[in-house]
């Protein structure tokens, strides 16, 4: 009984010492924080882990958008040097045509006379065409399309003369334009306005009979006028198929103006890979087959962004 009375002031002592050793040693841990507490390498290593596989992806997309064009060119060079070892010296090399074309387009804006102009002018006089053409067919074709494809009766109507006329070479046309125009440069309109009015006008009319029923009911509820059933409804619905139409209506137009230059003479990259072919000039009419193909990839890739930009995609609930 004496020992436990004694026993327990030093008991109660030890303990309240414990307590506050241990009170002390928290404390003194909250005030370090989490941050002192733990190591810092695994918080580093976690940051740096995602931010060296963000880099690994950025290369690697790098590699995959600049690799295989470069490759592909490269096939392109070498098959072309093959060639003209194996041929005797008939096709240039890529070696020769890069000098002649440093040559070419150190002034390609010289004039000598009406059919000896740099490649420049005739680059420029084949856009010219081109976008004469082409501006007529579409201010004929894009309203036509919207007509047909908004009106059954016309759709009928003119669906067989579509049929029947848009397998017709363009190159077919050429006569006739000819005839009646009396000039190689009017004829040559002519050609381009025949090919390029078809993708225009189909791809229009199949846009205006895509246009969801449900928005035309609405629009006869709504008694709006054929104006605003126009601009408010189908202009924005079919303005996708539209510019489809028109980014295949220059391609076309491209293509066809090379063959119809040939054929009518005059200024133009067309008539200037048929003259320097009299010429026997080889390395100009491989370096007109880029210019060509270098003009024709840079239209192609402006209406694919002037599409993208009107494109949209519909929200599916």
């Amino acid at each position: 009984m004496v020992s436990a009375v004694f026993h327990s002031p030093l008991a109660a002592a030890s303990e309240s010492i414990a307590m506050k050793k241990e009170a002390s040693h928290i404390d003194s841990t909250r005030a370090r924080g989490p941050k002192d507490s733990e190591p810092s390498v695994p918080a580093v290593a976690s940051v740096a882990a995602p931010a060296a596989a963000r880099a690994s992806r950025d290369w690697r997309g790098l590699v995959m958008t600049v690799l295989p064009p470069l490759l592909g060119l490269g096939l392109l060079i070498g098959i072309w040097a093959i060639v003209s070892i194996s041929t005797s010296s008939s096709i240039p090399s890529p070696w020769e045509t890069w000098k002649q074309a440093v040559v070419l387009f150190s002034d390609p804006f010289y004039r000598k006379g009406p059919n000896d102009q740099g490649v420049g002018w005739n680059v420029l006089m084949s856009l010219e065409r081109v976008a004469v053409g082409f501006g007529l067919a579409a201010a004929v074709g894009i309203p036509a399309g919207f007509a047909i494809g908004r009106f059954e009766f016309l759709g009928r109507m003119f669906n067989p003369l579509i049929s029947l006329l848009r397998p017709v070479s363009p190159l077919a046309w050429l006569p006739i334009g000819l005839m009646v125009f009396k000039g190689a440069n009017p004829a040559a309109i002519w050609t381009i306005f025949i090919c390029s009015i078809w993708p225009m006008l189909i791809n229009t009319a199949v846009g205006v009979q895509r246009v969801p029923q449900d928005y035309m009911n609405v629009a006869k509820v709504l008694n709006l006028s054929e104006w605003k059933i126009v601009t408010k409804i189908l202009f924005p619905a079919v303005l996708p198929y539209m510019l489809t139409g028109v980014r295949l209506a220059v391609g076309t137009a491209w293509l066809v103006i090379v063959a119809a230059e040939m054929l009518t003479g005059g200024v133009g990259i067309g008539f200037w890979v048929w003259d320097e072919w009299n010429n026997l000039n080889v390395k100009n009419i491989i370096i007109a087959i880029f210019v060509i193909g270098i003009v024709g990839l840079v239209l192609e890739y402006a209406l694919i962004k002037i599409a993208t930009a009107f494109t949209f995609e519909e929200v599916k609930s």
